[in-house]
């Protein structure tokens, strides 16, 4: 069986930055375990599957090298990418998925591609867990938690920059992950964040779309504004246009195609 497979680095106009995603289009569904197979083998952050539903809606899911993922931003993009590359006339896509809905992508007229999110704001947390404290270098001035990661808020770009984390520690805290951010210093954004997965992923992811749903509208209220650029502070580094509604939240960024080829498994 051969299937053909696209390397897309996305919220980035650079290849070699930003988060880079795989992205594989089948006819019917691969076996779990093939999915996670081609996933494990990519070791990429994400590897996204899409089935087509009908002409502009596909279902999709993300694994990443250790297990299949509930939502995943950047490969969403990545997706979304690749099809407008092989349609350029097309200007929205939908995709399914389990966790999140319906989600609509559409190819705004500045080359960006825009997603549309629930709004996942996350609460304060009253009791912060021993092994979120320990695990991190630097002490957080707070605490916040969605269903997917601990939010922990720092007073300076240098804290979120420095901090060093104890992936031991860290893995207790599953299924959650755990972002760090602050408020950034610089005029080009309004907040910056880095993101931590190893119990879900691997050490530091290098862009994530999904968190930004929550960020950006804790962000959106402390700053006073709907909508903000946002920076992730990883080595590659990337860029997310956010605004924030009450109930949704959109993310736009751009992508680059790095490799187009093709698998072929027994």
């Amino acid at each position: 069986m051969e299937l053909k497979i696209v390397f897309v680095d996305a919220f980035t106009d650079t290849i070699f930055g930003g988060n880079p995603a795989a992205v594989v289009i089948t006819d019917e569904w691969l076996s779990e375990d093939l999915m996670q197979s081609i996933a494990t083998e990519n070791n990429l952050s994400e590897t996204a599957f899409l089935v087509k539903v009908d002409a502009a809606t596909y279902h999709i899911r993300w694994f990443s090298p250790l297990t299949e993922i509930a939502f995943c931003g950047h490969a969403t993009l990545a997706s979304a990418f690749v099809l407008f590359d092989r349609d350029p006339g097309e200007t929205t896509i939908k995709f399914w998925a389990k966790a999140v809905g319906l989600l609509s992508v559409e190819k705004t007229e500045s080359g960006r591609i825009q997603m549309d999110f629930p709004n996942t704001k996350p609460d304060k947390v009253e009791k912060i867990p021993d092994e979120l404290v320990s695990g991190l270098s630097i002490p957080p001035v707070d605490v916040y938690r969605n269903s997917q990661a601990y939010f922990v808020i720092y007073q300076s770009e240098s804290e979120v920059l420095s901090v060093q984390r104890n992936n031991e520690l860290l893995k207790q805290l599953k299924p959650l992950d755990v972002v760090v951010t602050c408020r950034s210093e610089t005029e080009k954004y309004d907040f910056i964040s880095r993101y931590f997965w190893p119990a879900n992923g691997g050490d530091e992811d290098p862009v994530t779309g999904s968190i930004h749903t929550g960020l950006a509208p804790l962000w959106a209220e402390w700053l006073g504004k709907t909508s903000l650029v946002a920076h992730q502070a990883s080595k590659r580094g990337g860029v997310l246009y956010c605004s924030v509604s009450d109930t949704r939240v959109t993310i736009s960024g751009d992508a680059v195609r790095y490799l187009s080829g093709t698998i072929r498994v027994q």
